[in-house]
């Protein structure tokens, strides 16, 4: 067990740490802006920092488990504020961009992000100090960090988690570079027509060992639950709404494809929705009785004699008021700057003054929502993309009655326009908050300083506020997003980033007065019947099953292409534990699994973020095509057996890995029975 005097000074807060901090933010910060246009999800960064952080931090006498800390709250901080990408593309979907601004995204970003800070500080004693919340990433990463710091076991193991990282990040780059010379498939799809021609359905799977790393960390839970939203979407509601919708003209897949997109992605969006208001209602009771028991504890501190303990100490409450009053002149500045010569710039006071005050409460809703579901179920399971749907929504209600009554399609655009941009910010401080209580609840666990990780968390949000801008205008130049006009896109293959093309296309619906609330409401009554499902599930079971509805709902929305990996990832990294769960090195093992994953998802992020680089620089929509490419159901197999072979020999190298690390921390020639014989 990690004991330590929580009085005594320590190496924290460093030079070097920030340095690094903001390195490993670069690479993680491009990496979750390019996974987040292409798939709609992002994944967890504090581990994968945490072991890079160990790793090299290993070779300075002076560094600790809590300079190791910040590290990780600094590249975590950064990670989660790419989230932001689930909004700002719809500016360019739009028409209202052509090209991605440095100034209103980064505005929006550091502005939105630091609020994020600032507002989740008040609720660390209520959420983390004082409560029984799980925090599973928060304390995944710090048992990482107490295993990988100050002992030979550590070594071992941090040795091995920085190969394991390499590996799967060398793997998946290598695995999407050879799609891109087209020798392997980007997809595995089959579609079908049924019924004399008049219904059709079918699925696709993208290859990506970045989505089957994906599955890895989000686990079986919600794996099951993406397979429910499959088979409710594919195999239920486009087959009955295919028949429903003849297109007798069309091929099995533009039929089955047109339907999902027109139709079954509106009742996706109802089913999150409703899933999402639920979550909400659930944590009014528990918010309000945190935060009450937080103000009382704080009044009888506050009467008592002495100082604070060094683990106690946040950021001054007055400085947490003031810098939050503070930021609230450059939000109105850069919502003004964002109206500035457009169509409705005579409407700026008023718009101005809803956006701040928008940014004010529902910011403050948001984040603390966000931040008892990440000490719930889990920073990377939080349905961020509810708070998304509900907050565009009220955003373009609250415009929309600012502009009643003025007509035009541009007059439309620009008030659409300005709701995604409030809902950016919003946004922002609803990602930060959902990651930030989580780094402090590692931080808890490790004897750390609070007010030094909220710095950290200040100093993230603004690396990764400089980052996201001039990544996300790349990917614009390079591929572009579907449904926008893509003036400027090279290559023919547009990021899907689906949801802001659902945020977007709320907007729109809202304020154009043509959203379909039909199919948003019948999607909201299933999501409620697997509310209740869930419910009973839990009930029934004592808490050891779940369907969580808001994956269920993600998955209806999200094309197979992404969803379908993800659930293979899922089970893969499910029966590996499970094969492990015997072994005397399952622990290690388990870690390096997850690592490995981890790579997998950086590995084909980065390479295609090179990938834009190089179409953007060589001006080709394919730079790295070959001429003597197979057939595409050729490519398909030899991607699926690649696929394989990869997954299946990096979990077995997992495996003995693991086990090594614990053979050297008990000093043994040979471990047995640590891995059962093989042939």
């Amino acid at each position: 067990m990690f004991m330590a005097d929580s009085t005594a000074p320590r190496t924290e807060l460093t030079l070097r740490g920030v340095l690094l901090g903001i390195a490993i933010t670069l690479v993680f910060t491009a990496a979750q802006v390019y996974l987040g246009l292409k798939v709609g999800l992002t994944f967890a960064t504090s581990i994968p920092a945490a072991v890079i952080s160990m790793a090299l931090l290993r070779a300075f006498k002076t560094s600790t488990i809590q300079e190791n800390n910040i590290v990780q709250t600094i590249a975590s901080a950064a990670g989660t504020l790419s989230s932001v990408i689930f909004v700002l593309p719809g500016l360019l979907m739009i028409g209202w961009w052509a090209n991605v601004p440095f100034l209103p995204t980064f505005g929006a970003c550091a502005v939105g992000g630091i609020l994020g800070v600032m507002y989740t500080i008040p609720l660390r004693r209520a959420l983390v100090t004082n409560s029984n919340l799980p925090y599973p990433e928060g304390v995944a990463a710090a048992e990482v960090l107490k295993v990988g710091t100050g002992s030979r076991e550590g070594a071992a193991e941090g040795k091995a988690g920085l190969v394991a990282v390499s590996l799967g990040a060398i793997a998946s780059a290598l695995f999407g570079a050879l799609g891109a010379a087209k020798l392997f498939a980007a997809e595995v799809a089959g579609y079908f027509k049924f019924k004399a021609g008049a219904g059709a359905t079918g699925l696709g799977a993208s290859s990506s060992l970045a989505l089957m790393g994906a599955g890895h960390l989000m686990g079986i839970t919600v794996g099951i639950a993406m397979f429910a939203g499959l088979f409710i979407a594919w195999a239920i509601l486009v087959p009955i709404l295919t028949l429903a919708t003849p297109m007798p003209d069309a091929n099995a897949a533009t039929h089955a494809l047109g339907v999902w997109k027109t139709q079954v992605r509106f009742l996706g969006a109802g089913v999150i929705g409703a899933a999402a208001i639920w979550t909400l209602a659930k944590l009014v009771g528990p918010i309000t009785s945190g935060l009450k028991s937080a103000l009382e504890a704080a009044k009888a501190r506050k009467s008592g004699a002495g100082d604070l303990p060094r683990v106690e100490q946040d950021i001054p409450i007055g400085i947490v008021g003031l810098v939050s009053l503070l930021l609230l002149a450059p939000a109105g500045w850069f919502l003004a700057h964002f109206l500035a010569g457009g169509p409705i710039t005579s409407l700026a006071a008023p718009l101005v003054a809803i956006g701040i005050g928008y940014l004010i409460f529902a910011g403050l809703l948001a984040a603390a929502v966000c931040g008892y579901m990440a000490g719930l179920i889990g920073s990377s399971n939080s349905p961020v993309s509810g708070i998304a749907i509900l907050t565009v929504l009220g955003a373009s209600l609250m415009v929309g009655v600012v502009g009643r009554g003025l007509v035009g399609p541009d007059i439309t655009k620009a008030l659409v326009a300005f709701a995604l941009y409030v809902t950016t910010c919003v946004l922002a401080v609803a990602v930060v908050a959902n990651d930030n209580l989580q780094d402090l609840k590692t931080g808890q666990l490790v004897d750390a300083t609070p007010w030094k990780q909220q710095v950290g968390l200040v100093i993230g949000v603004l690396s990764g506020a400089v980052v996201i801008p001039f990544v996300l205008e790349l990917l614009n130049r390079s591929n572009g997003f579907a449904g926008a006009p893509n003036l400027q896109a090279i290559s023919d293959q547009p990021l899907a980033a689906p949801q802001a093309t659902l945020i977007s296309t709320l907007a729109k619906g809202v304020l154009g007065g043509d959203l379909d609330w039909g199919l948003l409401g019948v999607g909201a009554l299933i999501g409620l019947g697997l509310v209740a499902i869930d419910t009973i599930l839990r009930k029934t079971s004592k808490d050891r099953y779940s369907l969580p509805p808001l994956g269920v709902g993600l998955a209806i929305y999200l094309p197979s292409t992404v969803t379908a990996p993800v659930v293979v990832g899922a089970v893969a990294g499910w029966l590996f534990e499970k094969i492990v769960a015997k072994d005397r090195a399952a622990e290690p093992a388990k870690r390096l699994g997850v690592l490995i994953a981890s790579g997998f998802i950086v590995g084909e992020s980065l390479f295609n973020v090179a990938l834009a680089l190089m179409i953007v620089s060589t001006g080709k929509g394919e730079p790295l095509a070959v001429p003597f490419a197979p057939p595409e159901h050729v490519g398909m197999i030899l991607s699926l057996i690649a696929a394989a072979i990869v997954v299946v020999g990096l979990y077995r190298w997992a495996r003995k890995a693991g086990a090594k690390a614990l053979e050297d921390i008990l000093g043994l020639d040979k471990l047995i029975p640590i891995l059962p014989k093989t042939p």
